[in-house]
């Protein structure tokens, strides 16, 4: 019976009568990717929703734990950073249940000030936080019962890769750092994307610092960013991520938590930093998975080529991976996931 439900509800997908965020809305961990865990059953991969403090914010995490997990036994365990406008129920919630899957525990938190999080304003999105995020994933799994302090490693997603990178840069607790589709923030929202907009930055660090001016002085906070998106905006769209990517999180993976708005004041610490900063400081094993057809795919080579100390570097590429399809798409994950497994073998020991 499962699987001829199964069936019905994959036809009326296909057919756009309902979403696969629709079919998902009822997932209890509120899960948004195919296959998402919906209990949790003895000899399989669980889920534990788990809080901690941060900085004085209540951090939401989910962490996954291997099939027929033992307390008293040791595991290689993983941090997985979320991309940016992202939170853990979406592919950072894939990658980290399907390396669970591979024997891992692993952790995705949502960013402070952002998804589950505490913090306020709402939507701050400063690298400073993002990347003390990460080193608080750390504090807090590195005292989880089962954990390998010896064996633990990142996996940053988009954004999340980004700031993995720069968090690995002090951090030695990691043992070996990956990315998948990373995205310099600072590049880009300093530059444009694909470097579109260099003609504008000291307008846009004016904008910026107005904004930071007026929250100071107790006026309204100002947004950057998509509130919400038709259709034919959409269709609209030129470049694939954005396209892509407005059609994943307001679409196919939509989870209430997750949005493409951040502060505005922000702007004034994203656009004066950027994640290969400071990237020879990385000694770890390091391996950078992008997709062929990505428009993004230009950062990943931007960071491969500058990390000169990386031990054991490897570039990965995912042929016919658009951005987000690496995301997502099935035959990708599959592909980033066994590389994932084989180079924190290697380089976990």
């Amino acid at each position: 019976m499962e699987q001829i439900k199964y069936l019905i509800v994959a036809l009326f997908m296909a057919s756009g009568i309902i979403s696969s965020a629709q079919d998902k809305s009822k997932n209890p961990y509120g899960l948004v990717y195919i296959d998402a865990i919906t209990e949790n059953l003895k000899g399989q991969v669980n889920i534990h929703p788990v809080t901690y403090k941060l900085n004085g914010n209540d951090i939401a995490a989910n962490v996954y734990t291997p099939a027929d997990y033992d307390k008293t036994k040791i595991y290689p365990t993983l941090i997985i950073a979320h991309p940016n406008g992202g939170v853990k129920e979406q592919t950072a919630g894939l990658y980290a249940q399907r390396l669970a899957e591979a024997g891992f525990i692993t952790i995705a938190a949502d960013a402070s000030y952002q998804g589950a999080s505490g913090g306020l304003p709402r939507h701050t999105d400063k690298p400073q936080f993002r990347t003390e995020d990460i080193h608080g994933m750390v504090d807090y799994i590195a005292n989880y019962a089962g954990v390998d302090t010896d064996r633990l490693a990142a996996l940053g997603i988009c954004g999340g890769g980004g700031y993995t990178m720069k968090a690995a840069q002090s951090d030695k607790r990691l043992r070996a750092v990956a990315t998948l589709s990373m995205f310099n923030s600072g590049e880009v929202r300093r530059n444009g994307f694909q470097n579109s907009q260099i003609g504008t930055i000291e307008q846009r660090l004016k904008q910026a610092s107005e904004a930071r001016a007026q929250e100071a002085s107790g006026g309204e906070i100002k947004y950057s960013g998509v509130a919400s998106i038709s259709d034919e905006e959409i269709a609209k769209t030129t470049t694939d991520l954005y396209r892509e990517g407005f059609e994943y999180y307001y679409r196919s993976h939509a989870h209430p938590n997750s949005t493409f708005l951040y502060t505005t004041s922000s702007l004034m610490d994203l656009m004066t930093w950027d994640a290969t900063d400071g990237i020879e400081l990385i000694d770890q094993p390091l391996l950078m998975i992008a997709g062929s057809k990505a428009d993004t795919k230009y950062m990943t080579d931007e960071a491969f080529s500058k990390a000169k100390n990386a031990g054991n570097k490897e570039l990965f590429v995912l042929e016919g991976a658009t951005h987000i399809e690496t995301y997502w798409k099935k035959e990708y994950v599959s592909q980033a996931v066994n590389k994932l497994v084989e180079f924190y073998g290697k380089n976990l020991k």
